[in-house]
């Protein structure tokens, strides 16, 4: 397949901008990258968000002749120099780099030329952000109903997450989501927006078709992974695979759900609140725990919180965390053990293996 004759000739080429993870420059405004970016890409904007919206109202009202002019008036040569530079030093670490707008229109043709008038030829996508999102989407919709999948079920705290990180052709959609799915599950850091999480899945799940492997692996998920949500066609035909159940001891469970939520967390926690930290994340945990107050009952809601507060308590006199583990057991116990096994039996996905974690992983690669 031809790409280019000359490296200034517009990029069309999306497939290989997926398998290549090339990077890119996305010269729309702040506002604009926040709702939606591709993998691989930084925003290294033309216009900021006022003078977007100052040229837009310009553009509305007095057409695209006099937006144009108040963009030039708006970028004076310092701060144009000051954007080329940036665009210049991305693309001196990044020399294969591509660069884009909204639809591939003024702002990356402008973009590419200032570059080029400054010794740089980076190519921009033809369409721009509207075309490549377009061609993830419908990639998405078509891959996910072609690709034959294996669903990894099992109760909290398995370590479901931690055994499909091992496996070559699976997708972490928590990873993705950047959520761990249960109402503890947020992270420090936000989630990524809808649209970004969309695009992140579509390369994922390119890559894996280019890997030609027999079964994707996915974790047994719900629609909704904390704020995002796993588009409906997409989740349907992801669904459309068969059931292996990993059966992990309770103290396994009890040990690996407290690493993860308190340990990590608090690490995590740590990094971004230094001394408040650890109230930070307290707050969080009694949030997360308000979140499924009436699913628990107001009796046991009442029972988590006190051990809960009592670990706390002791957490911060004697720096020992080991008491979170009592509330962690019951909640797993008397909460999501009895509401997944309910979700099991309601499937429809049959289940054609069971076993430990060795086993299921032997089992899944002799599946791939």
């Amino acid at each position: 397949m031809k790409l280019f004759n000359m490296k200034t000739e517009l990029a069309q080429d999306f497939r290989s901008i997926v398998l290549d993870k090339r990077p890119l420059i996305d010269v729309r405004a702040p506002v604009e990258y926040e709702k939606g970016f591709f993998p691989h890409s930084i925003n290294l904007p033309l216009l900021n968000n006022e003078e977007r919206r100052l040229v837009g109202i310009c553009y509305k009202e007095f057409g695209n002749t006099a937006a144009v002019a108040l963009g030039k008036k708006l970028i004076h040569p310092e701060i144009q120099n000051e954007r080329v530079k940036a665009w210049r030093t991305f693309a001196a670490m990044h020399p294969d780099a591509y660069l884009y707008c909204f639809r591939g229109g003024q702002r990356s043709q402008i973009s590419q030329m200032w570059l080029s008038e400054s010794g740089i030829e980076m190519p921009r996508l033809k369409g721009g952000y509207k075309a490549f999102r377009n061609f993830l989407i419908q990639e998405s919709e078509r891959i996910s109903t072609e690709v034959n999948t294996l669903i990894l079920g099992g109760r909290t705290g398995s370590g479901k997450t931690i055994l499909l990180n091992q496996l070559d052709n699976s997708i972490d959609l928590e990873g993705l989501a950047h959520h761990r799915g249960s109402s503890f599950g947020s992270f420090v850091n936000p989630q990524p927006s809808q649209i970004g999480f969309e695009n992140s899945l579509a390369y994922e799940l390119i890559h894996h078709e280019e890997a030609m492997h027999k079964h994707l692996v996915l974790e047994h998920e719900g629609r909704n992974i904390g704020k995002i949500y796993i588009p409906q066609g997409i989740l349907s035909a992801l669904r459309e695979g068969r059931l292996v159940i990993l059966q992990t001891p309770l103290r396994e469970r009890i040990d690996i759900t407290f690493d993860e939520y308190v340990i990590q967390s608090l690490v995590a926690y740590k990094k971004l609140y230094a001394h408040e930290a650890e109230e930070r994340w307290f707050e969080a945990a009694n949030l997360g725990l308000k979140r499924i107050y009436k699913r628990l009952g107001s009796e046991l809601y009442i029972q988590i919180q006190s051990l809960l507060q009592e670990a706390y308590a002791h957490q911060k006199n004697s720096g020992d965390l080991e008491g979170h583990k009592i509330w962690i057991e019951i909640l797993l116990c008397r909460y999501y053990d009895p509401m997944y096994d309910y979700q099991i039996e309601k499937s429809e996905m049959p289940v054609i293996f069971r076993g430990d974690a060795q086993e299921v992983k032997s089992y899944m690669k002799s599946q791939e």
